[in-house]
């Protein structure tokens, strides 16, 4: 080292090189990176101490400055962004109760209407198989199928306590006489 700070920057050129090529494999990267080092290191020549190990000096700012791209270069996810919508769960509590809702429902159903509905939608007989198992007509079969459909339609949309309570309204005689009335 001569002590004359651009003459020992530009000696040790090749070798910022060599170490910049080592961290980053990559030559237009390593030249990015050696091109820093030396602006850092001109900008802050007047932090550097006469008598100290100089190489030392520069290659902890190359080092220093090899991180802090790193740490720039991390990916980072927007939360806002489709992905993350795509990475969370919808809630599944919903779906389990929505679940317990139609069994209740649905055991609520006569049996005959019960079992002619699992025969036709799960397990996909046609109405002549059916009827022929369960020992009546297909007329029967259709009109089970069909009672329980829009029974399980309107248990599940709330339209069957609607009706109960318009029943039991109209049983109570007060409610009887404010009906008539209007």
């Amino acid at each position: 080292m001569t002590g004359d700070f651009h003459t020992d920057l530009k000696s040790l050129l090749p070798r910022l090189r060599v170490y910049a090529l080592s961290l980053t494999r990559d030559r237009d990267r390593a030249d990015d990176l050696v091109q820093e080092t030396v602006v850092k290191a001109l900008s802050g020549q007047h932090s550097y101490r006469p008598g100290t190990n100089f190489g030392a000096w520069l290659f902890r700012i190359q080092r220093n400055e090899f991180i802090s791209g790193l740490r720039r270069a991390r990916p980072t996810v927007c939360l806002d962004d489709v992905i993350s919508n795509a990475l969370s769960h919808p809630p599944h509590q919903e779906s389990g109760l929505i679940m317990r809702e139609f069994l209740g429902a649905f055991h609520r159903l006569a049996h005959g209407q019960r079992e002619a509905l699992l025969l036709a939608v799960l397990e996909g007989y046609p109405y002549a198989r059916i009827a022929e198992h369960c020992g009546v007509s297909i007329g029967t079969i259709k009109s089970r199928i069909s009672r329980a459909r829009m029974s399980l339609e309107a248990s599940l949309t709330g339209e069957d306590r609607a009706a109960d309570a318009s029943t039991a309204a109209l049983a109570d005689p007060v409610a009887r006489a404010e009906v008539a009335l209007t």
